[in-house]
């Protein structure tokens, strides 16, 4: 099974169980910069404690593993959980919304595209580019603020300038900000 394909299921699944979704992460980042391989997938989801029951009972064992505990507890205490499908080794991180300001505006900011004829539903490069620089303020990565850089190399100009200045103070990302415009600049798009 393709990356594709789990995504298409799953985006399937999440809105059979009504949860609202957005891709993330590195197939968002390839989505608006440059592709990179990854055997992840990474999904910001909202649902009710409800939902996430319906959904996780939709997908079949032993073609998925999950642990429902693990996904209710993620929801409460808005942090995140994983499914593996187990013929392909491929991983799902599910990510509970957070309530701040932020993650909000930015769900609220989601778009729909179409990946290999799915519907699907992903962050905006605006906000894929500050959800990179976040992650690599938490753990120093340097594909972080690569990713980040494609994002700026690709979109240029097309990037909500205005946008993406507002958060950078809120977020506390000057740095990593600073790295990503550095990376973008060293290496130029033809």
């Amino acid at each position: 099974m393709t990356g594709q394909d789990l995504l298409g299921r799953i985006a399937e699944a999440l809105e059979a169980a009504g949860i609202p979704y957005m891709v993330t992460g590195s197939f968002a980042s390839a989505l608006h910069g440059r592709p990179r391989a990854t055997q992840d997938l990474d999904l910001v989801i909202a649902p009710t404690a409800q939902q996430l029951k319906q959904f996780i009972s939709s997908l079949s064992h032993p073609q998925y593993y999950v642990v429902r505990d693990a996904a209710l507890e993620a929801l409460r205490s808005e942090d995140q959980f994983n499914v593996i499908e187990t013929k392909s080794g491929w991983k799902v991180d599910f990510i509970i919304r957070k309530s701040r300001p932020f993650s909000l505006v930015e769900f609220d900011r989601r778009v729909a595209a179409d990946l290999h004829g799915s519907h699907i539903f992903v962050a905006t490069a605006e906000d894929v580019l500050l959800a990179k620089l976040e992650w690599a303020k938490r753990g120093g990565s340097e594909r972080q603020i690569e990713d980040a850089a494609g994002i700026l190399q690709t979109r240029g100009s097309e990037l909500d300038a205005k946008y993406i200045q507002r958060w950078i103070p809120e977020l506390g990302l000057e740095s990593q900000w600073t790295a990503a415009r550095r990376r973008a600049d060293e290496h130029p798009s033809p």
